[in-house]
């Protein structure tokens, strides 16, 4: 046979083989370096601003001074609002995949506009939903209901910490689908064919093997829309978020103090930066721990589900 010059399919070349690695390598390399310079800068800036009473005391309105720094509202606001979205987002966006998944057909022409609207859902910039959030939920929704209640005031139709959390739930949507429907389709077919075969439903099969096979890659989904929502600015600027309170938010309808937006006045309204930065890299710093806090809940959660769907197999 004549050997064309071409690498043999069972013999790569080690030139090209090496280059690859090289390659992969170097930028792996790089983000680390990246992460690392990032987490230090804010860890040596923030650090000896870092104090007890920093994160368990309320602040008064002039948080620009170190001495009376604090943000215990900001902490109780950001963690209450990723927890509410959390709770919107996750219902809809797994019953949403089932549906994609398990009952549309995929030459269906609505299945292909639900999918081309879930394709731009992710593309929005987070400042176009926030002021959807103004326009839909705030003054539109919250209005009607102000006006059926007969209310004599705004009561719905104000930012709030219920409005900011589903605008971020709307924001974090196609996240939530995208992770949901790729862990539904690696649940073996095997599994959903014997189910049936023993004469279970359609439903039973999904809420008894598959959701349960797919739960962590569900998670999975989760865990990026907690990352995506917890430093987000634009799209509670319009729809909750408050320059200052000097009181915890005790129900939903109340506006609420937040770590991003905390973060967005200490860089920009500040009158002496030099004097403010400690302080804002505290913040940041409290902001990344609280964001990592709660990535790890959920990556300890999916760890042990997934070592207990080994047990079981």
């Amino acid at each position: 046979m004549r050997d064309h010059g071409f690498p043999s399919p069972g013999r790569p070349s080690s030139a090209a083989s090496a280059l690859g690695i090289a390659t992969t390598g170097l930028a792996t390399a790089l983000i680390l370096v990246l992460l690392a310079v990032i987490l230090g800068t804010v860890v040596l800036q923030g650090w000896p601003a870092l104090s007890w009473r920093f994160v368990s005391t309320v602040p008064r309105r002039d948080f620009f001074d170190p001495q009376s720094a604090a943000v215990l509202p900001m902490i109780i606001g950001t963690t209450t609002r990723i927890l509410l979205m959390t709770v919107f987002v996750m219902p809809v966006g797994v019953i949403t995949a089932v549906y994609l998944s398990e009952y549309a057909r995929a030459d269906s022409p609505y299945t292909h506009a639900v999918r081309v609207a879930i394709g731009n859902l992710a593309g929005v910039p987070s400042i176009v939903f926030g002021l959807f959030g103004l326009g839909f939920f705030i003054n539109f929704l919250g209005r009607n209901l102000d006006r059926l209640a007969g209310t004599s005031g705004p009561h719905w139709g104000q930012p709030s910490l219920l409005w900011a959390s589903l605008t971020l739930a709307v924001m974090t949507l196609p996240v939530v689908i995208v992770a949901t429907e790729e862990a539904l389709r690696a649940t073996p077919t095997g599994l959903r064919e014997a189910s049936l075969a023993l004469g279970a439903t359609k439903l039973e099969t999904i809420l008894c093997i598959v959701l349960p096979q797919a739960l962590p890659g569900i998670l999975t989904g989760g865990i990026l829309a907690v990352s995506r929502a917890a430093g987000e600015v634009a799209p509670i600027l319009f729809t909750g978020a408050a320059y200052y309170m000097a009181s915890l938010p005790q129900k939903p309808t109340d506006q609420f103090m937040d770590l991003g937006y905390h973060t967005y006045i200490l860089a920009t309204q500040s009158p002496n930066i030099e004097r403010t930065r400690p302080i804002l890299f505290a913040t940041v710093l409290v902001l990344l721990a609280l964001t990592f806090s709660l990535n790890a809940v959920a990556i300890l959660v999916r760890a042990r589900l997934r070592r207990t769907g080994r047990d079981i197999a």
